[in-house]
């Protein structure tokens, strides 16, 4: 019997996936609990055109992170922060605070968690960070940390 996951079935496979089980399997597990539905043509229809808005949302995103990850190669980011002279700062320079400068200056929203730093940013001058902007692509920003 085909069937079509709703859910991932270990051994099986992924959610969306159209597989070929036995009749007594899909008719005694998988329906029952909701983890599959019946292969007819409305439903195999229905997951091609899921499958093909999945596949432009994905292309979409894609285009979306490239365009920024361009940006973010022009753009340098100042971050001002309290220090103590001689070019050391009080605090580190969070990717909190780096993504806000980055909002105020440029309007680019990218989430803290996506920026890289190989090490806690303590001193005064220019840094290179990397930021993940998903779909296996990255960027490197400028970031430029001057005294109040």
């Amino acid at each position: 019997m085909k069937v079509i996951l709703t859910q991932d079935v270990k051994g099986q496979g992924k959610r969306g996936q159209l597989i070929d089980v036995s009749d007594g399997y899909a008719r005694n597990f998988l329906l029952p609990k909701g983890l599959a539905q019946i292969a007819t043509a409305d439903s195999i229809n229905t997951m091609k055109m899921n499958d093909k808005a999945k596949a432009e949302q994905i292309a979409r995103e894609k285009a979306k992170a490239l365009e920024v990850a361009e940006k973010l190669k022009e753009l340098v980011v100042v971050v001002k922060a309290k220090g103590g002279g001689a070019g050391r700062l009080f605090g580190a320079v969070t990717s909190e605070e780096i993504t806000k400068a980055l909002k105020a200056q440029t309007g680019i929203e990218i989430d803290r968690k996506k920026i890289v730093q190989d090490e806690p940013i303590k001193n005064v001058g220019t840094y290179h960070l990397k930021c993940k902007l998903g779909h296996e692509i990255s960027g490197t920003m400028t970031v430029k940390v001057e005294e109040l």
